[in-house]
This record gives structure tokens, C-alpha cells and sequence, in this order.
């Protein structure tokens, strides 16, 4: 069982796992497995390298402030006064960086339920990194793409929450597992009780992951999104518009909304969208799962695994809540394709191998 001490091991991903993780541990050694409702794309931020150079230039006093008053705007916002209902997440807090969550997490200004729920959004954003790799895994029995988006998920942290004890613990377990796995790919690594990937796993076998807050809510703070870009452009005089190339208007811009708030304008199943804001999401989804393809097919030419492209589908695929999948026409015979392309790929490889060929050789009859 972990112990649970410090502020990063409450609240990136252990105080549940603690709690929750002993028993599924008990069961067995938990096979991979994609997330089950792992609320993944809201979580995708990237930022310029202006932009990280500025964020690490800042002191972390700054950074408390910058969290209580993104917290509290966003409390306002929602009309809440708790970020937690029924001890869940009930407040989106996927606009904090990782330095401001762990701000909020670690600062005993903030209170004990608003450092729980930044525990929780760290939870699931780690849960959302290793629900693709943690799938591709269950496909092709190779553990080394999920630990190496471990280690990247724990590189891309804060330096103050890299300097905690339990953050020292949980990368150096994920070394540990990324060196035996040099000796054999397909062996699930024993690192030791620190291991965040063997916890994930055990906790997705036992159905205890993050649930992701319902789409009507999301719907809702979509609502009220959208709402104060209106009356922003409506103060500033001018009329909001969803066309890009206005001279007159206020463009709004929905490409900076994640993709589980565009699905939630897109699908509207509680009527709270006009026909041109579902329109211009599903402009803006479509274009992020555009995107997302296009670069696991760039990715996947760089590579010498004829297979890459198809682990690429999977992985994305999985990462996606259902709420998104259904936004994007992601359907479940697209994964289906894209399982069945990988398998047939992987045996027309072994076959090719048996004949005295290699993978590379193999590529160049593919014409690559």
C-alpha cells in the first residue's frame, strides 16, 4: 500500500490509489487496459516556449495568487462555492497549469476540500496521459510506450512539485520499470510500490479511475463560457462572430476550447446551443481530430514499426471520452479497422520475418 504524506502524493495520484489501490493489488497482476471514462483531450494544453520560459520565470508567491484567483473566477463563474460535490470534482479546473494545481494542492491557504479537488484534477490528468499508451499496451502486449509517457507525464511537472519526495519516488520508479523492460518488453516491471503506471493499472482493473464530470455540466460552463465572450465583445462594441476573418466583429475563437466542451456544444443534449454555435464546434473539433490524425500519421512515417500508425489510431482513439468519440465520428468500427489493420500488419511482418526478411526490408515492398 502507498503512504500518503506529502502534498504531491495527495494529489497527483496516490491519495486514491492509496486508499483504493491495496485491494486491486490483492486480485492480481492488473493487465493493461484503456481508462474507463477517462476525461482525456480536456486535458491537452500546449504552450509556446515564450510561453513556458514565462511560466517558469515566475515565483511560486505569484503562482499561489495567479490559483486562488483563476479558482475563484471559476467558482464565480459556475456559481459554486465548493469545487467538490459528493466528494467529485464538480468544478472544470483543466484551465490551471501544473504549477498552479499544485499550488492549490500543496498551499494550506486553500481549503481542504479545494485541495482535494486539484487531487483529483491531477489524477485524471495523469490517468488521461497513460489511458492511450495504457490501450496500445493491452493491444500489443509492449509496456515500454506506456512507461516512456509516465516518465514524459512527470518530466512536463512543475519544478516545485519535481522536488517533492513522492515525485523523486514515482520517477525513479518508472526508470526502474523503463530498465527492466530494455531486458524483456512485454514483462510487466516490478519498480516497487511508488510505480504510478502499476497503480493506474491496478486501479482501471478495479473500475476505481477518475469519472469525468457529466457533459451537461460541461454543457454548462460551456454555456457560461460562451455567455462572457459575448459580453466582452458586446462592452468592447463590437458584435461577436464565429468567422475568423472578421474587420468589424470579435472572432470567437472555439479552436481554444478542449475537445470535451466542443463535444458538449456539438451533441447539446440538453438544448442549450444555437445551431450556429454546434456548427462552428464541430468546425473546431473536427479540426483537433484532424490534427491528432495527421500527426500520428506524421509520427508514424518517422518510425521503423510498420504497425505505428495503427497503435497511433488506438492510442487516440482510447484517450477519447465517449462524449468525443461521438462529436468526432470516431465510431467503434473505426477502432475496429484500426485493430484489425494492426494485427494483420503485425502477422503479414512476422511472416515476412520467418522468410528471412526485416522490418525495415518489409517497409520498403510498402513503398516507404
Amino acid at each position: 500500500m502507498v503512504a500518503v504524506s506529502t502534498a504531491y502524493s495527495a494529489n497527483t495520484y496516490y491519495s486514491v490509489a492509496a486508499s483504493q489501490t491495496a485491494n486491486a493489488k490483492t486480485a492480481g497482476t492488473a493487465s493493461p487496459a484503456a481508462s474507463t471514462a477517462t476525461d482525456a483531450a480536456a486535458t491537452s494544453v500546449t504552450l509556446s516556449d515564450a510561453a513556458k520560459a514565462a511560466l517558469a520565470a515566475k515565483d511560486f508567491a505569484t503562482v499561489l495568487a495567479e490559483a486562488r484567483a483563476k479558482l475563484n473566477a471559476l467558482l464565480t463563474e459556475a456559481g459554486r462555492t465548493n469545487p467538490l460535490e459528493k466528494d467529485k470534482l464538480a468544478l472544470d479546473l483543466s484551465s490551471l497549469d501544473a504549477r498552479e494545481l499544485y499550488a492549490m494542492a500543496s498551499d494550506d491557504s486553500f481549503t481542504s476540500d479545494e485541495q482535494k479537488a486539484a487531487g483529483l484534477e491531477m489524477q485524471r490528468r495523469l490517468e488521461a496521459a497513460l489511458a492511450g499508451p495504457a490501450a496500445v499496451a493491452k493491444v500489443t502486449g509492449n509496456y515500454q510506450g506506456l512507461y516512456k509517457a509516465a516518465a514524459e507525464y512527470l518530466d512536463s511537472l512543475g519544478a516545485e512539485e519535481k522536488a517533492a519526495t513522492d515525485w523523486i519516488a514515482a520517477r525513479a520508479a518508472v526508470t526502474e520499470g523503463l530498465k527492466q523492460l530494455q531486458t524483456d518488453p512485454k514483462k510487466l516491471p516490478d519498480a516497487g510500490e511508488d510505480d504510478p503506471v502499476a497503480i493506474y493499472l491496478a486501479l482501471v482493473k478495479a473500475g476505481e479511475t477518475t469519472t469525468p464530470r457529466p457533459i451537461t455540466d460541461v454543457a454548462t460552463s460551456a454555456r457560461s463560457t460562451l455567455d462572457a465572450l459575448y459580453a466582452d465583445a458586446t462592452a468592447a462594441g463590437k458584435a461577436p462572430t464565429f468567422n475568423k476573418n472578421t474587420t468589424v466583429g470579435t472572432y470567437i475563437d472555439l479552436s481554444k476550447f478542449d475537445s470535451r466542451t466542443l463535444s458538449s456544444i456539438v451533441l447539446d443534449t440538453s438544448g442549450k446551443f444555437t445551431p450556429e454555435e454546434t456548427r462552428a464546434a464541430d468546425q473546431a473539433l473536427r479540426a483537433k481530430s484532424g490534427a491528432a490524425l495527421v500527426a500520428g500519421f506524421q509520427n508514424a512515417a518517422k518510425s521503423s514499426d510498420p504497425t505505428a500508425f495503427s497503435q497511433n489510431i488506438i492510442s487516440i482513439y482510447s484517450a477519447m471520452s465517449p462524449e468525443e468519440r461521438q462529436a468526432a465520428g470516431w465510431s467503434e468500427d473505426f477502432y475496429k479497422a484500426a485493430l484489425g489493420s494492426y494485427q494483420s500488419t503485425s502477422q503479414l511482418v512476422k511472416m515476412f520475418a520467418d522468410a528471412g526478411g526485416t522490418s525495415t526490408s518489409f517497409l520498403g515492398l510498402l513503398g516507404q
